[in-house]
């Protein structure tokens, strides 16, 4: 299998490329062709927009590509999602597309326009502790969909939609939101105060649009700030009254979040 990566939002440490090159190559499996852009640089993006955008494009088009896999998140992709998911040419149509964060804006693209995506590890994870653990289940994914990659709560042939919290909440309303009828939608999030996430899930589950989910699933809220003065719940109770407010069912917890454990979630499982 070829594997093209691309850095839609921001730069990839050389030594996270180096690390994912390795693995592969030991693996034997998949071979990593890793993009020239993903090196680039102007303030906080891995290139200007119409270089991010150019790079996704040519391996989109690229038929010997069996998948696109997303090197980092951080912010940025949201500026080409829309141009990145208009005009696909029919090679896209065969890969299958991989990442988190930030990359949910490019996910809930492609899964509008009809790709297949999946929620899972970036290629920069592998400088996470535990690193190369993630950087195997991304690939025993995209190569063997191996079951025991997935998120346990999964069901085949059931949708379930895997967004960071924030992503989800800022592509609400906009021409690329999913459709969210029956499906399970899991979340999480990083570095968000208890606040954020209390004013993010009145947004979220505010929107019509989300209420014909199935189900909503917390998954892993992590290295959230201190406030002053505290403020009297966490995203175990955040969640659940945000839920139970709006009419949706709250499903108990995620096995997804910004770490090295992070399971993949296929938006649709199917044996193929």
């Amino acid at each position: 299998m070829k594997i093209a990566v691309v850095a839609p939002s921001c730069t990839l440490k050389p030594e996270a490329a180096e690390m994912a090159l390795a693995i592969a190559a030991a693996r034997g499996d998949c071979t990593l062709a890793i993009h020239d852009q993903c090196f680039l640089s102007e303030g906080h993006f891995a290139g200007p927009d119409a270089a991010r955008l150019a790079a996704l494009r040519e391996v989109m088009a690229d038929g010997s590509y069996d998948a696109v896999w997303f090197a980092r998140g951080g912010y940025g992709s949201n500026r080409i999602a829309e141009a990145a998911a208009a005009d696909l040419p029919p090679a896209a149509r065969s890969k299958t597309y991989m990442g988190y964060s930030d990359s949910g804006f490019l996910l809930a693209a492609f899964d509008r326009a009809g790709l297949k995506v999946a929620h899972g590890p970036l290629v920069q994870d592998g400088l996470r502790q535990g690193g190369d653990a993630a950087l195997h289940r991304a690939l025993d994914w995209l190569v063997r969909r191996d079951p025991s990659t997935l998120e346990p709560g999964l069901e085949q042939g059931r949708r379930a939609l895997a967004f960071n919290l924030t992503v989800l909440s800022s592509l609400l309303g906009t021409s690329i939101e999913p459709d969210f009828s029956n499906a399970d939608l899991l979340i999480e999030d990083v570095a968000e105060h208890d606040y954020r996430i209390d004013r993010t899930m009145f947004h979220v589950v505010g929107s019509a649009a989300v209420r014909k989910c199935r189900r909503v699933r917390l998954g892993r809220m992590s290295d959230i700030p201190d406030n002053d003065p505290p403020f009297g719940h966490g995203p175990e109770t955040i969640v659940p009254y945000w839920c139970g407010s709006r009419g949706v069912d709250f499903g108990g917890a995620a096995d997804i979040g910004h770490d090295a454990a992070n399971k993949v979630v296929p938006f649709t499982l199917s044996s193929n």
